[in-house]
């Protein structure tokens, strides 16, 4: 009994300590925010977190907490293993997953995880590019079943657009703001002529037209890679062996490219994911440079975030691949080597701000 009472004691002055810090705590954490561009320009982008598995977003009532404690019992976390994209909408996180063949959904605001794509209709084999509309319906790219899965916020399946022999390497997908289009990448290879973005329609699953082909010149692409639609209602698409972003209206015409081959800012190494926010900015990530940039609607750098390192911290990036840019204009990248997706917010908004400030925290 005096043992059981001396470790409780012990573990109620812990506790108190821990409360007693907490200032000290969160002035440190302040002191260390990292910060793009770093001082002494005014920040505009901070890291806020990074997600690796679903312990990242999990809620732990009161009294769990104090079983963990009182038994030694850990959480279980199911974790990244080779992600490949990201999407965020409402406060849900969407990775897409190549080595567990499925999509997982981080809910911030409530702390849920959930995993889709496992079994049913909506089975992938290899998920790789998504977005999503603005009833935050998910499409996802299935490279190896060459067919786009969509699903509802929650999850379930709606339907499944495209069909075998249709795509050479579907990779990636965007879908208009009502969701009634859907513009697929099919990046080709070295023996494929099919380097181009394919157009359907969502409620028939209706072959369309297609935008581009094999070249380099204005309007062709060599191994497209990413695509996004700007606020302007133009399609950016990431033109990877041509080291360029090309900018199409939605008939397709040619208007203008960004960027061009290169190792300065501004330029591309290995361009791979791409994103625009609310303003019209586009950010573009590249693997060799291991950061995303951000250009004006008119091509010109406004900001890059993010830095190359072999060692795992926040805000540096091995792998980087798929980005995203939610509603409140954080933005999500994901790294293949880390296993990880790191978060950043605009300095103009706070942590408790937006979809992912809104968290709710159990009652104790």
């Amino acid at each position: 009994m005096t043992h059981f009472r001396t470790a409780f004691m012990g573990l109620a002055l812990l506790a108190l300590a821990s409360c007693a810090t907490a200032p000290q705590v969160a002035q440190e954490q302040a002191q260390a925010e990292i910060v793009f561009p770093p001082p002494p320009e005014p920040a505009r982008f901070i890291f806020e977190r990074t997600i690796r598995g679903s312990a990242d977003i999990e809620i732990v009532d009161k009294e769990t907490r104090w079983r963990r404690i009182l038994t030694g019992e850990t959480g279980t976390s199911l974790g990244l293993s080779k992600p490949f994209d990201v999407e965020g909408c409402q406060g849900r996180i969407y990775v897409s997953d190549t080595v567990a063949r499925s999509v997982f959904i981080f809910d911030v605001p409530s702390g849920e995880f959930s995993e889709i794509g496992v079994e049913g209709q909506g089975e992938l084999q290899k998920p790789l590019g998504m977005a999503t509309d603005e009833e935050c319906n998910l499409y996802v790219a299935d490279g190896s079943a060459q067919r786009v899965v969509v699903f509802d916020q929650s999850g379930q399946f709606i339907t499944a657009i495209g069909e075998v022999d249709m795509f050479d390497r579907l990779s990636h997908v965007e879908v208009d703001p009502a969701g009634e289009r859907i513009y697929c990448v099919d990046t080709g290879g070295v023996g494929s002529d099919r380097h181009h973005v394919r157009v359907f329609d969502v409620g028939s699953g209706e072959h369309l037209y297609d935008i581009g082909r094999r070249g380099n010149q204005p309007g062709e692409f060599n191994l497209a890679r990413d695509i996004a639609m700007g606020p302007d209602g133009n399609l950016y698409i990431v033109d990877g062996g041509n080291f360029r972003v090309q900018v199409f209206d939605l008939d397709g015409n040619f208007i203008r490219q960004i960027g061009a081959i290169g190792v300065r800012t501004g330029q591309f190494s290995r361009p791979k994911g791409i994103d625009t926010d609310a303003d019209g900015n586009v950010y573009v990530s590249d693997s060799v440079f291991g950061n995303f940039q951000i250009f004006n609607t008119d091509g010109q750098l406004l900001l890059f975030v993010g830095d190359r390192s072999e060692t795992p911290r926040p805000a540096t990036f091995m792998l980087p691949a798929g980005l995203a840019v939610d509603e409140d204009g954080r933005v999500y990248m994901v790294d293949q080597f880390f296993r990880k997706v790191d978060i950043f917010r605009p300095a103009a908004i706070s942590a408790t701000d937006g979809y992912l400030g809104a968290r709710t925290e159990p009652v104790e």
